[in-house]
């Protein structure tokens, strides 16, 4: 059965029966005792939205516990709730529960087997979309972009491939990234959790992932809307992650909780079918010859290999569009293999005068600060001359948001004049001197 969302993204058909989760009927059961000792439930259709099945599957497996012993209906009907049977653990179902929790403190929604969720990856995948030259100017119509820049990034994003984008700092590279991840626009679903030889691993982090819409069973309705898809799923935008100078190797692995028992997701399956941003290539603690070398049979096999804490190593998907931005030449940090294995290197300059001028105009219009010919000229004939006429995308923001500061302290009305550049060209850079000690 194909559930169709919308056009191109073919939604995971909810389970009908116990058997069409791909689960074993003992974790199911397990899960389904510690989630209503752990949250106190009593109804089958609150305990359907929490563990994230159909109200007709869950009746199915509280069925079963109940044919075991280890719940029992406790003759109340509620009227409030549609006049439902309630249910509660017996002894030996409390006892079952805890030691099921001594175990692993997971409990609620049911996973999704690894190799069924692989099928949905592939039904989603990110080399299926196809962005136009309309989507990237759409997303990115805030960036004043050189005329031939697009030109390079509109194919290299619709690979689905690797990107590497380099160039001196504040030109941009971290925006023009952000605008990619706006230009997808389209939505697929992520697994609130996913299961491998009986170890739950979760996937879903509301810090990543941007939910769209949550369907949930109104059990006095006569149409019951989440059974249109597997809510053990969540639709959501394409996700994005974005690092910088705090990734660390560790952090694409698989982390465990001693504690609790539980795993989560690495950044990269996280990112499944969305965008994986490496920001500031080379300021990391590993050199990025070290952090490729991690990528390449992702990137080049589509999948990745993680180990559980027993030692045991299993393959996940790799389905995301890698960006690495670095203001290193790509010469400096990588060898040729490595750079082989990154299918675009785009150049991001500094934009020429007559850019710098729109952008510069386009910023103080926007901060509501008048623009000053005899201000405008100084700059260009006075100030950019001193450093090579360097031009960079920060610098319009940086100039007059310090030009704002001033007038703010002054008491003055926003104004732009030579003496205010001044003031806030001294501020742009550090003047090269000893300190004394």
């Amino acid at each position: 059965m194909n559930v169709q969302s919308k056009p191109g993204v073919t939604a995971p058909p909810a389970p009908r029966t116990l058997a069409e989760t791909g689960l074993g009927v003992v974790m199911m059961r397990d899960i389904l005792l510690k989630t209503m000792f752990r949250m106190n439930l009593d109804l089958v259709s609150v305990i359907s939205r929490q563990i994230c099945l159909p109200v007709n599957v869950t009746q199915e497996l509280v069925d079963l516990a109940r044919g075991q012993k280890l719940l029992e209906a406790t003759g109340t009907l509620h009227a409030t709730s549609g006049n439902e049977m309630g249910y509660q653990l017996t002894d030996a179902g409390r006892s079952r529960a805890l030691d099921a929790l001594s175990q692993s403190e997971y409990y609620g929604a049911m996973p999704v087997p690894l190799d069924i969720y692989q099928e949905q990856v592939k039904r989603q995948s990110i080399r299926d979309i196809k962005i136009s030259r309309q989507q990237l100017v759409g997303a990115m119509g805030h960036l004043i972009l050189p005329s031939d820049l697009l030109d390079h990034l509109g194919p290299a994003v619709t690979s689905g491939r690797s990107i590497l984008m380099y160039g001196p700092p504040g030109n941009g590279k971290s925006s023009i990234s952000n605008g990619i991840r706006a230009a997808m626009g389209d939505k697929i679903y992520i697994p609130r959790a996913i299961e491998y030889s009986g170890q739950v691993i979760s996937v879903y982090d509301p810090i990543v992932h941007r939910a769209a819409e949550e369907a949930v069973d109104d059990p006095t309705s006569l149409r019951r809307t989440s059974n249109r898809f597997d809510n053990r799923y969540v639709y959501c935008e394409r996700p994005s992650v974005i690092t910088g100078g705090e990734l660390s190797l560790d952090m694409l692995d698989l982390t465990y909780n001693p504690v609790a028992r539980t795993y989560q997701a690495p950044l990269q399956l996280k990112s499944t079918g969305g965008i994986f941003i490496i920001d500031d290539l080379g300021r990391q603690q590993e050199p990025p010859q070290k952090i490729v070398n991690r990528w390449i049979v992702p990137l080049e096999e589509g999948r990745d290999i993680l180990a559980l804490q027993s030692g045991e190593k299993f393959t996940v998907p790799f389905d995301t569009l890698v960006i690495f931005s670095t203001n290193f030449h790509p010469n400096e940090i990588f060898d040729g293999a490595a750079l082989r294995r990154i299918f675009f290197k785009i150049k991001i300059d500094g934009p020429n005068q007559e850019n710098f001028l729109k952008i510069f105009a386009m910023v103080a219009r926007k901060k509501k600060m008048p623009l000053d010919e005899t201000a405008l000229l100084h700059l260009m004939k006075n100030k950019f001359p001193s450093i090579n006429n360097n031009y960079a995308n920060y610098q319009p923001v940086y100039l007059i948001d310090q030009m704002i500061s001033v007038c703010e302290f002054e008491g003055l009305p926003y104004q732009m004049t030579p003496e205010l550049i001044d003031r806030a060209w001294a501020n742009m850079f550090v003047r090269d001197e000893k300190i004394a000690k």
